[in-house]
């Protein structure tokens, strides 16, 4: 039995439907203009959505956690539950984002990841934040567990998480590097600069193809040195991540990023924590006190911790920060990570790919989101 919802404005990440209409089971089966339309035996439902707008479900490729839950909590029940709360914000695909750790609580993180994404598809794979970065631009790590690059120790937790690892953020100025990347490329691990102090010169060397929380715990780009922010605005190669939040990165940067990458090289992402959807207070990152208040995650010490943005808010964020339209927000949010991680199945509206799909009002508040054709509206 299949689902109609009719007469939305519909943006497949490959075009734009004015009048159009979509439907689906736990896949895509028909999108088209409602002059196409026509009903079929086995519509079981069929909604008008008229004056709303429907976009691909949200890809969020680096979250900590949130709902009170962290991915570094090594419970996959948890992070099952807190992969559900977030697809009441839109997301419908995510990499399980750890940090730096002990090496036995980040094998934990494996084990959990693995058994967790066999009960929710919505879990993609495993996005490691360390323990391979910079001293000094460590942010929210600590400091203790911080070591060079390890390809035997990458392979360990990649074996533990089932082959699943799909992204890890290091410093590529490390030695060991060499090695590390090429057993990165050769199992598919996308290699990210990040909480790297890296200058320009180090970065050409590396096979780096995606930078980390763009400005973020990086060397700065500066007049005499480009650094991490200056190389990944330089590379055409290069895929960007972004906190779309107005307080990692101030609305005029973000905008120059985006006039200088394009919608199709940036990709938005939450970097949200725990506290994400909880009340403000006292709440936790790996072992270290967070303070929440004013949207913001800091440490004691007032270094930013993650986030707790919401990634509808995001989705609407870059559109006010840089100017572009749905169209241009749509690349961002869901189809450039699914071309980047190689994820077939998401990152549009074409037939034949997962019924991942988000309705927002025409003010772009979030309605509704479904999920594998599952409906999530709270």
């Amino acid at each position: 039995m299949s689902k109609v919802l009719k007469h939305a404005v519909i943006y497949t990440g490959e075009e734009k439907i004015n009048d159009g209409y979509l439907r689906f089971s736990n896949k895509i089966e028909d999108v088209g203009p409602m002059a196409e339309f026509s009903p079929k035996a086995g519509d079981s439902e069929i909604v008008d959505l008229e004056g709303q707008i429907v976009v691909p479900g949200f890809i969020d490729v680096h979250s900590h956690g949130g709902y009170s839950f962290d991915a570094m909590d090594g419970d996959a029940a948890q992070l099952d539950e807190m992969v559900t709360d977030m697809v009441y914000e839109g997301i419908t695909g995510y990499f399980a984002t750890t940090m730096t750790q002990s090496n036995e609580n980040i094998d934990k993180a494996m084990v959990a990841v693995n058994d967790a994404m066999k009960v929710n598809p919505v879990i993609l794979g495993a996005h490691l934040e360390g323990p391979f970065v910079a001293m000094d631009f460590k942010g929210a790590q600590p400091p203790e567990y911080i070591k060079d690059p390890d390809a035997k120790l990458l392979a360990h937790w990649n074996e533990l998480a089932g082959g699943h690892i799909k992204m890890i953020t290091y410093a590529p100025e490390h030695q060991g590097t060499a090695e590390f990347e090429d057993y990165c490329l050769a199992h598919n691990i996308v290699p990210s600069a990040g909480h790297s102090n890296a200058t320009r010169a180090q970065m050409k060397k590396s096979k780096a193809s995606h930078v980390t929380h763009l400005y973020n715990a990086q060397r700065e780009f500066k007049h005499r040195e480009p650094g991490v922010t200056g190389h990944a605005l330089l590379e055409d190669n290069i895929y960007c991540e972004m906190i779309a939040d107005g307080f990692h990165v101030v609305p005029d940067m973000i905008k120059l990023a985006y006039e200088l990458k394009g919608p199709d090289k940036l990709e938005l992402v939450t970097d949200s924590m725990r506290a994400k959807g909880m009340p403000e207070g006292i709440s936790e990152l790996g072992g270290q006190k967070v303070i929440v208040k004013d949207k913001q995650a800091r440490l004691e010490a007032g270094n930013l911790a993650g986030s707790v943005l919401q990634y509808q808010d995001a989705f609407v964020n870059i559109m006010k920060f840089t100017g572009c339209g749905i169209e241009e927000a749509v690349k961002m949010s869901s189809v450039n990570q699914a071309k980047e991680f190689g994820l077939t199945s998401k990152g549009g509206l074409q037939v034949g790919k997962d019924a991942d799909l988000n309705v927002f009002d025409a003010d772009l508040h979030l309605q509704e989101t479904y999920s594998f054709g599952r409906l999530f509206k709270k």
